[in-house]
Parts: C-alpha cells; structure tokens; sequence
C-alpha cells in the first residue's frame, strides 16, 4: 500500500481518544458544585455504568502508567474502600433515586489486594445504593501472581461474570526488566480459579515495545494465550515517558525496541490472533466471533470508554474511587488523583470532584465524528453534521493531515463518507486526530500513533 506508513506516521504522538476533549483539557473551574447538579438532573430511567478505581498493588511494575502506589499492609486499603463505599452512597443519595445500573468496572492498581471479605461489603453497598441490573456486566481487573482461591470464589459470590487479566508478556526477560515475575502458570492457575468460581468470561491485556520484548517473543507469548482460551485481548503499544512516572526511570532507554520493531511486534500479534480466529475490534482490541464486543462491531453499536472498546451503551459513567473519571450528559468530572485528597474530602460528605470540562456543541460534535472513526473505521460526516446542526465541511480541522492520509492510501474519501484503508488501521489515531479541535493545545505527550 503505496509508502511505508508506519515509517511515515510512527513518530505522531496522539491521544487514545477514549474521550473527547481528553483528561488533559480537563479544568479546576469544574468542581463538586457542578457535579453535584449534574448527577440531580439525571434521567433516572436509563441506565448507567459505575467505575471503581483501587490505587494499590503489593509491588510496582516499571512499565505501570496507572495511579497505583505500593502497600504491603491491609489497613490503608481498608480505610480506602470504606471511602470508595461513602463516596458511593453519596452518589446515590445526590441522584435521589435508585439509579440503574448495567455495567460495574473495578480498575486499578490491583482491585483483588482487597480481602474477600471487604470486597463483598463494596458490592453490597452498590447493590444497596443503587439499582444493579440482574444481566448487569461486573468485571474485575486482575493480577494473576495474586489471586487466591478465597478471593476468586468471593468475586463468583459477589456476582462477577467478567475478569481482565494482566498478562503483559510471559518472556521472562521482559518480565524481569519491568519488575513483574509472572509465569504461564501463575496465570493458567488463576484462569482456571476464576472459572471454577463460575466466571466464564475472560480477557487477556498484552502489551508490545517492552524492555528486551521480539517479535518472537510476542507470537510465543500469544501461543501459550491461546492455550487459555480467553473470550478477548487487549494489546496495547508500551509508550516510554519517563518523565511521567517516576518508576519508569527504572526502564534503560537502551533496552526498548525502537518505533519500526514495535509496529512489527503489533503486526505479529495481530496476526497471530486473527489467524486463531479472533474479529479485530477498533485499534487494540480483539474478541471471539461470539463475544458480545464481536457482535456491537458487526451492529455498529461499538462504543469507546476509559477502558478502551465497549458494548455500553449508557451515556453516564460514575467514577468512584481516587482519580476516578466520570461522564455526564453534562460533561467529565475528576475525583482528586491522590488518596490523601480523595479520603478527606468523602470523609466529610463531600463529593471528590476537583476538575472536569463542561462540554460545547462542537465537542459533541467532534467526540461523535470521532467515536464512530475509532470504532467504525468509517464516519459519515453527513448524518453526523445533521444532527448537530453542523456543516459538514467545517468537521475537518486539519485539513493538510488528511490530504496526507489519503494520498498515502491510509484514507478513502467518497463525498462526505470516510473510510480507514484495509491494512491502515493501526493509523486509526492518526485518522480522528484530523478532527480534533483541542489537539493543538494540549500540553500532554501521548503515546505515538503507531
């Protein structure tokens, strides 16, 4: 297809775009007031999502980007998840009705450091505080070199019927250059505990561009995957920026593979997943024919939250728990990113909410155009424009970029119908990019395009 395109886009560094407008342009100017009166004008017959964030692990792996810390006591995670359960009721209490839910996230850091025992209190406080659907999707972020039996039966107790599974890569050498000894093992061991306690649904994350990571290291690593018969992967490319965690120092810059290496180690992944039969969803997704996520692609009902690709269908996310984001009709509110500012605040009945961004128009308009590229490949610029009321000429705000995209073949464009060329859609970033109003003024540095 024409040029490398990797070679000529690799160097881009954009957003994932799981928003828009991303966390960077959230502002202070956003605070508990207006969250307080957004989550009382919520239509209360639809239904929401809830995020639960869980900032610890027992150690820290260098490559994390994640707002974690480490702890090796239960005290303070217990402290912090009787914050995250006031933080809940206070949620509840503002909405004022029982509000239903369809989908429970807990993230992290490591959800399952949590004992059994408090970790079933947190969900009874969901359940109590709000209207949890029964065919409501619960899942659980989890650390394979840590879960115990006890912990794998509370989560089946408490209703989880999904768990993401860090995998990262099972070359020892990778492992041991970003401080995580996990072997295939450890994680067959917790895979076949978390069925055994009736969660049937699993998902594998992996990432490319580690420290000492090959292509061939990452087809055997996807190998010895498949032997687990996971429902979904998420791959996603390792962006070293060690100036945003400090840990990642810890990362020599001699050690990672360079841009060209890990586009092919994502071409080899990629490959490897496809040919074992798995549907390529968006950018960095992958899932049976039968997964849910497989079924919204081909229905063109693929969402994009913080977690990446998505079957929600529910246009608010209430984020619980230090740093934790939510999503209104209204706009994005933050809680406070540290615990030590988080836990007072719920401490005194007070909501976390220290920034956000209070959505325009035009941002509806472009998060639209947006969404549908990274989920769709294709955008009607059209049907979009006539929603919001918009001249579809005025969508492109880099108007250079995409004359470059379609000459290099990454970009067919038929009238207003926009397509993502077979073979480009590891460019898919580089694509919404072309619509992105903020993204001259961001002062983040996100990972490259490719």
């Amino acid at each position: 297809m024409g040029p490398d395109l990797a070679k000529c886009y690799r160097q881009d560094r954009l957003p994932r775009y799981t928003s828009y407008p991303t966390a960077p342009h959230f502002s202070s100017s956003v605070r508990e007031v207006h969250y307080r009166t957004w989550l009382k004008s919520l239509p209360v017959q639809q239904p929401a999502s809830i995020y639960l964030h869980v900032p610890f692990c027992r150690s820290m792996c260098w490559h994390c980007g994640r707002h974690t810390s480490v702890t090796k006591r239960d005290e303070p995670i217990a402290i912090y998840a009787a914050g995250l359960r006031t933080e809940a009721y206070l949620v509840a209490e503002t909405v004022g009705q029982p509000l239903p839910i369809s989908h429970i996230h807990f993230g992290g850091g490591t959800p399952t450091i949590m004992t059994p025992e408090t970790f079933a209190d947190l969900v009874g406080t969901l359940r109590y505080s709000f209207s949890v659907l029964p065919d409501a999707e619960i899942a659980v972020e989890i650390d394979p070199c840590r879960l115990t039996e006890p912990m794998a039966e509370a989560l089946g107790y408490c209703g989880v019927n999904r768990a993401s599974v860090g995998v990262q890569s099972f070359d020892f050498a990778v492992l041991r250059a970003i401080n995580r000894l996990q072997s295939f093992e450890q994680t067959a061991i917790s895979v076949e505990r978390l069925r055994r306690a009736g969660i049937g649904r699993i998902n594998f994350d992996l990432l490319y561009g580690l420290p000492l990571q090959t292509v061939a290291s990452c087809r055997d690593t996807v190998a010895k995957c498949l032997a687990l018969n996971p429902d979904r992967f998420s791959v996603f490319g390792y962006a070293h920026i060690p100036s945003f965690k400090k840990h990642r120092r810890k990362i020599p810059g001699s050690t990672l593979p360079d841009s060209g290496e890990q586009y092919l180690q994502s071409e080899a992944i990629t490959e490897a997943l496809i040919d074992a039969g798995y549907v390529r969803i968006g950018l960095d997704h992958f899932a049976l024919p039968n997964d849910n996520l497989a079924l919204a692609k081909q229905k063109r009902r693929l969402r994009r939250n913080f977690q990446g690709y998505t079957d929600d269908s529910a246009d608010v996310l209430i984020g619980i728990g230090a740093s934790a984001i939510g999503r209104m009709p209204h706009g994005f509110v933050q809680n406070a990113v540290a615990t030590r500012g988080y836990l007072p605040r719920v401490a005194e009945d007070r909501l976390a909410t220290v920034k956000g961004y209070i959505l325009t128009e035009e941002d509806r308009f472009r998060a639209d155009i947006i969404e549908r590229i990274m989920c769709d490949m294709a955008v009607d610029l059209s049907q979009i424009s006539r929603l919001h009321g918009k001249d579809p000429r005025s969508a492109i705000v880099d108007r250079s970029q995409i004359d470059h995209l379609i000459a290099d073949g990454a970009v067919i464009m038929d009238g207003d119908q926009l397509y993502v060329s077979d073979g480009a859609e590891f460019l898919v970033r580089s694509v919404a990019s072309v619509f992105d109003a903020h993204l001259a003024r961001s002062a983040a540095s996100p990972g490259r395009a490719v």
